[in-house]
């Protein structure tokens, strides 16, 4: 009862269908499943691998992940609600066939109310794997041509056509040509990214934590490297972040110098409040569930059985309107775009339905 009550009063708690709590001893599985919204289809979300700190911390991870997707698959215009699943990763229960199997099993235990996918710390393969226990998955290997597979390139597509819209409509230039374009992290998706903006002739910034993402990346694209903390506050045009979220908080937003911020990473803001912190220093900042998109809506196509990636593009495409979209209200309301983002999402859901 003690453990419940402090679930109820989590700050990040936001009338979550279910939390769901799962271990395997055999294989040292630590996971958690979070069902935010089942109300326009089951929820989907990836699954993320990640070392927390504590408990706790894979908690509040789970449960802002899991609202986010939530509000991502609305104004995508899914027929998916909101979920995500966070295995707590440590030595004791390394990423094992045996591991796999028993995080297929978890998921098929829901019944089809949560449907996985690949996130950090997760792979195809490892989809193919956690297919062999539940048919409540995607992000799996597809033949050429076909909508779904590895989420990662559908969402540097969208987000890429996202920040050139988001820097034409602030910076009012028509081209990324000599746009100087910081991104943080620069794996899958950020570095999906950068080969995006090096075809535009964009000045590009790039840092990650991870040593081989940068020498895949450096070897590949023209870029300067910088440090994490020098990247922030870097004298650049557009910051995208494309690592972990809470980067956009009362400790950086003050050393942003970007007049854009349009990036991949989920959860961008430490808390709502820093959407008006950006946008009172005169930054435009893209929502990042509308941004980042693409690769949901590539699962959401291959899970319910969509036969082209042509499709998927078509849908993916459209994130550029539903942001300039944004900006417009946001501009003639006086609301900061995350505010108006929110309103949007929840108004969907509450429908029950997408248009």
């Amino acid at each position: 009862m003690h453990c419940t009550m402090k679930l109820f009063d989590h700050p990040d708690f936001d009338q979550h269908e279910s939390v769901h709590f799962f271990a395997d001893p055999a294989t040292g599985l630590k996971l958690i499943i979070a069902v935010h919204s089942t109300a326009l289809g089951p929820a989907g979300g990836g699954c993320r691998r990640w070392v927390y700190a504590n408990e706790a911390d894979a908690i509040t991870d789970v449960l802002r992940l899991s609202r986010g997707m939530t509000y991502k698959c609305a104004v995508a215009g899914l027929n998916y609600g909101g979920g995500k699943a966070v295995i707590m990763a440590s030595e004791a229960a390394p990423k094992t066939p045996e591991l796999l199997a028993a995080l297929g099993r978890a998921i098929d235990s829901l019944g089809g109310a949560y449907v996985t996918a690949e996130d950090v710390g997760m792979t195809e393969n490892d989809m193919r794997m956690v297919q062999q226990e539940t048919a409540y998955v995607s992000g799996l290997p597809q033949d050429s041509g076909r909508a779904g597979g590895d989420p990662g390139p559908w969402t540097a597509l969208g987000v890429y056509l996202g920040l050139k819209a988001t820097a034409q409509h602030k910076l009012g230039t028509d081209t990324l040509k000599g746009v100087r374009v910081a991104v943080q992290g620069v794996g899958s998706v950020g570095g999906g990214l950068c080969h995006y903006l090096a075809k535009e002739g964009a000045e590009i910034f790039v840092a990650d934590v991870n040593q081989a993402n940068l020498d895949i990346v450096r070897r590949d694209v023209p870029v300067t490297v910088l440090s994490p903390d020098d990247l922030i506050a870097a004298d650049v045009d557009v910051l995208a972040p494309c690592a972990l979220g809470k980067i956009l908080n009362a400790r950086s937003i003050p050393t942003i110098r970007a007049k854009v911020v349009a990036g991949a990473a989920n959860n961008q803001l430490e808390v709502d409040a820093d959407g008006q912190a950006l946008a009172d220093r005169g930054i435009l900042y893209a929502p990042d569930y509308v941004i980042n998109g693409g690769g949901i809506t590539s699962c959401c196509f291959e899970y319910f059985g969509a036969e082209s990636d042509q499709e998927t593009r078509e849908s993916i495409e459209q994130i550029p309107q539903r942001l300039l979209d944004i900006y417009k209200e946001a501009a003639e309301t006086s609301q900061p775009t995350n505010a108006v983002a929110d309103a949007l999402a929840r108004r969907i859901v509450a429908a029950g339905k997408v248009s």
